[in-house]
């Protein structure tokens, strides 16, 4: 009766802070197994997920090197399965990241806007397919970036896919902070933040040159996640070390978990990582750079909770 009483406690101090009715903030605590909407889950629930560091290629052309990259994801998706991940987080370009020079229509010695009627759509939709349909037979949530086709000749999104345990495709997020090849020969940028929830656990996205920017983590935040997915490409690019380092101080200044995913890449001189909200590292992918799992359980403690309240109060003190 005394967890009853507390949880109650939980949910009237939450009702009271953001304005809600008791049961719209009653949706925030996860019920037991039992469905008993008033007693919450073991608050030490945990969540089991895996980052993965895997190969990217960089021509979307080459049919060979995309059905490479669909069997590896695939590969690491069931080892990822195996360890008891309820999820997997891939790279920038997990199935492909196309190269500015492949791209270009006057090109490859010379950079200029991107033909996107040389990409082998169908055969990047169909190891999109795979991946979906292997998630719905592991039982697996997938977080996996790719090119995102518009219509009527648009430049594509640079976006990453959420694929639920279902093999549904059940949110997407296109890159906003766009770098200047990016946004001058290549995307479209995107707009919005986007969040979804694994048993119970919010998570947010980014993608690419986002990592750099601190706004966007802030508003994760606000939007009281659990944890970031942070997918970033080392290929061919230099001054990898910068993008870790601002991944475990988002971390750190939001105080909850970050998945930083990387590619395979032994020149990178950077790991996939799983970051607590204290900004530890506690866990990585294979040192060497060849692909591989990180694995950890999520979990939630009391320095995510007071840190959100705490600069949730001093931003309404002062007015921002």
């Amino acid at each position: 009766m005394t967890a009853h009483r507390n949880f109650k406690r939980r949910v009237r101090a939450r009702a009271a802070k953001t304005g809600e009715s008791y049961t719209a903030a009653l949706r925030h605590f996860r019920p037991t197994p039992s469905g008993d909407p008033d007693m919450p889950e073991d608050p030490n629930h945990t969540l089991r997920i895996a980052v993965a560091q895997s190969t990217v290629h960089q021509d979307p052309t080459d049919p060979t090197l995309l059905r490479d990259s669909g069997a590896e994801v695939r590969d690491l998706m069931r080892q990822a399965a195996d360890a008891g991940a309820r999820l997997v987080h891939f790279t920038e370009g997990a199935i492909c990241f196309p190269s500015k020079r492949v791209m270009s229509e006057l090109g490859p010695d010379e950079i200029g806007p991107s033909d996107w009627s040389k990409a082998d759509w169908a055969l990047l939709h169909d190891e999109l397919d795979r991946i979906a349909a292997l998630s719905r037979d592991l039982g697996i949530w997938t977080v996996i970036p790719s090119v995102h086709q518009l219509p009527d000749g648009t430049r594509p999104h640079n976006s990453m896919y959420v694929v639920s345990d279902q093999g549904k495709v059940v949110a997407r997020y296109d890159e906003r902070m766009l770098s200047t090849t990016k946004i001058t020969w290549m995307y479209t940028p995107g707009t919005e933040p986007v969040t979804f929830e694994v048993d119970g656990y919010r998570f947010g996205l980014a993608l690419g040159l986002d990592v750099l920017f601190p706004e966007l983590f802030t508003e994760y935040d606000r939007l009281e996640v659990d944890g970031v997915l942070v997918s970033y490409s080392t290929t061919g690019s230099s001054g990898n070390e910068v993008a870790p380092t601002h991944a475990r101080g988002h971390a750190s200044m939001n105080t909850y978990w970050v998945s930083f995913a990387v590619p395979a890449n032994p020149t990178a001189g950077a790991e996939s990582w799983l970051i607590d909200p204290r900004a530890n590292v506690v866990a990585e992918g294979p040192a060497d750079g060849t692909p591989g799992i990180a694995v950890t359980d999520l979990i939630r403690d009391d320095v995510t909770g007071i840190g959100r309240e705490f600069r949730r109060r001093t931003r309404e003190r002062v007015g921002s």
